[in-house]
């Protein structure tokens, strides 16, 4: 986190320093300095500021940007965005929250990335920019919090997190729900032994499959309105159709990780919580119709399904015990057995996509330099188990994996899978 940021109209410590000391050192007559300077009156010192901007802040992003711009720690300063009108959207959203005209906006993410003055990115693009995007910034000496799903195969995925290792970037994964109160309890009882010896998670996932079909070509439009070559970035080429930049590219294999990965890189992650197994993966993988079921090396199962849920809400889990059981979704309530269970504890009810918490942790460790709950490591490993199930249904049999050299026992095929082309210049 930088000292000193040009952006903000009132003195900073420097300037001010430098306006008050004479060559004798004598100060000069007493001046008057605004509290925001000193930290007062509710403000935040320049010092203890964090300079932020992001890349392709749209929907999800758009979510996440509401949020962060009322921490009164943060100044948003900048957008990089392939579309004007995206860009033109944020630039108004933080210029009012600033009072200035002062964010910028880039078409090319790279002039952002070339600023010194800012610390950390939000980056909310697509799923085909999140690992590459995150391993550029990291290593131009910024931290991130980093919508999800963070990679589209497994080569991608381990490359994150040694990134992060050797940069020591922050980094949050945007798996908000390791910081939504039923989530987190639901987890404790299973990591405390309260369900008994842990047998069976499960996690809620989509439907699998993903097509390979294009678009109809539509005319391309100006770059200035919206880079089209930015926008595919290390994805295959294929010609520009307007739906894809609306929101249209889920479930299209070049641009996706199918629907194991889409709610996986939540619930799947949530369920590596609760089996302490945030440092490693699944060593078995079997597809059936809807999913995948997995096990993991030291016996516990990992279910992954769409239907047969309790209700509670989107991206549910469930925790099976030799004595108990709990499930829990979005809605912010939860079911256990025994009844017992439950206690005393009140939670707080809140949706399981509502990002507050989880990016005032991000905010906080970007301060401390400790790790976040969805560090690089962690959102590895629950990455290469929904990519692995996602290659078992795709070849529709059994595979073994190691954990440890990050690949399949004895299938080729599966392990020509683990990693994706990437179109030039673009590599990591």
């Amino acid at each position: 986190m930088k000292k000193k940021h040009v952006f903000t109209p009132a003195l900073n410590r420097r300037s001010f320093l430098q306006q008050t000391l004479v060559a004798g050192g004598a100060l000069l007559l007493p001046q008057i300095v605004r509290g925001q300077v000193l930290g007062l009156n509710g403000g935040v010192a320049p010092s203890n500021r964090i300079v932020m901007g992001g890349f392709g802040i749209g929907g999800r992003g758009g979510n996440d940007l509401a949020v962060l711009i009322q921490e009164p720690d943060v100044q948003f300063v900048a957008i990089a965005d392939i579309r004007e009108t995206r860009r033109q959207a944020v630039k108004a959203l933080a210029d009012e929250k600033n009072g200035d005209k002062g964010c910028a906006m880039y078409r090319d993410f790279r002039e952002l990335l070339a600023r010194k003055d800012v610390d950390a990115l939000l980056i909310a693009t697509g799923d085909r920019w999140h690992s590459l995007a995150s391993i550029l910034t990291a290593k131009a000496g910024k931290d991130m919090y980093c919508e999800k799903p963070c990679s589209t195969n497994i080569a991608d995925s381990v490359a994150l997190a040694e990134t992060m290792r050797r940069y020591s970037r922050v980094y949050q994964a945007g798996t908000q729900r390791r910081n939504v109160s039923n989530f987190v309890f639901a987890v404790e009882l299973a990591r405390t032994g309260k369900l008994g010896k842990l047998q069976t998670v499960h996690a809620n996932t989509l439907a699998p499959g993903t097509k390979l079909e294009w678009l109809p070509a539509e005319p391309e439009p100006p770059k200035d309105v919206c880079d089209w070559d930015m926008w595919l970035g290390p994805c295959p080429w294929r010609p520009y159709n307007s739906q894809y930049v609306a929101g249209r590219w889920r479930n299209h294999f070049d641009f996706h990780g199918g629907g194991i990965l889409e709610w996986g890189s939540h619930t799947i992650d949530l369920c590596q919580w609760a089996n302490d197994a945030d440092k490693t993966a699944p060593v078995e993988y079997v597809p059936n119709e809807g999913g995948c079921v997995a096990q993991y090396a030291n016996g516990v199962k990992l279910v992954m399904r769409e239907t047969g849920w309790l209700g509670l809400g989107t991206c549910s889990v469930r925790f099976e015990g030799d004595e108990g059981w709990v499930e829990t979704g979005d809605r912010g309530d939860l079911k256990v057995f025994p009844e017992s269970l439950r206690g005393e504890r009140t939670l707080k009810r809140q949706a399981g996509t509502h990002p507050a918490g989880h990016l005032r942790e991000f905010l906080d460790c970007v301060k401390s330099r400790a790790l976040t709950a969805a560090n690089g490591d962690v959102a590895c490993q629950s990455h290469i188990a929904s990519h692995a199930a996602y290659i078992s249904w795709q070849l529709g049999r059994k595979l073994a994996y190691d954990p440890a050299k990050n690949e399949f026992i004895g299938d080729a095929d599966a392990n020509r899978m683990r990693a994706r082309a990437k179109r030039e210049p673009w590599r990591i």
